[in-house]
């Protein structure tokens, strides 16, 4: 953990598929703790800033947009999910601009007198943003569990499941660079009390 000297304490959310992070942020939310979603972010700037679709567009061509202008993003995933130098170079066009995005954001938020402020992101230690955060809380759960997680909201296949699972870095790499870790194998109500008590370590920090 690496506390800045900020009036605000920025914590990191982030797990594979299925995990539960989204539940975990939601808790955090319903606490009065703000919450920033990057991945809507990256798709907001995908879709409204001009240099970052002109980009995407040349490094996937015109496809990448439905007819309405809206990033298919069905479409880039089936591109990118087995091509790590086209995620790669995709990642590099956003990543930057959603950086730039989440300090505004975060700065707004210090300058109301927030104290904490949730950044919940797939891909925090894959694009380097642990490095401007104090706190990185990792949420996982066991392999069979998110399976049937992600078939029970999605509707998908194991296999295409586990394809996309293996697709992530090994839960394990991430769970050994957290500052905290929740996991996430039983209820919703033991979920709440884990994210309660992180609550009350975060308001002490």
């Amino acid at each position: 953990m690496k506390r800045q000297k900020s009036g605000i304490l920025k914590v990191g959310v982030t797990g594979g598929i299925g995990s539960g992070k989204s539940v975990v942020c939601k808790m955090f939310a319903d606490l009065g703790v703000p919450v920033l979603y990057a991945d809507e972010i990256a798709r907001e700037i995908s879709t409204s800033n001009l240099e970052v679709r002109t980009a995407i567009v040349s490094l996937l061509g015109t496809s990448a947009y439905d007819a309405g202008g809206t990033l298919d993003r069905s479409y880039v995933a089936s591109r990118i999910f087995s091509d790590k130098k086209l995620q790669k170079k995709l990642n590099a066009i956003v990543h930057p601009e959603v950086e730039k995005e989440l300090d505004g954001k975060v700065a707004e938020l210090e300058q109301i007198g927030k104290k904490i402020v949730i950044v919940e992101a797939a891909l925090i230690y894959e694009a380097g943003l642990d490095k401007k955060l104090d706190v990185v809380v990792v949420v996982n759960a066991e392999e069979d569990l998110r399976v049937d997680r992600l078939r029970s909201r999605d509707g998908t296949n194991d296999s295409d499941i586990r394809k996309r699972m293996q697709s992530q870095w090994n839960p394990q790499v991430k769970l050994n660079r957290a500052d905290y870790v929740i996991l996430n194998n039983t209820t919703i109500q033991e979920l709440q009390e884990k994210v309660k008590f992180l609550h009350a370590i975060f308001q002490s920090l």
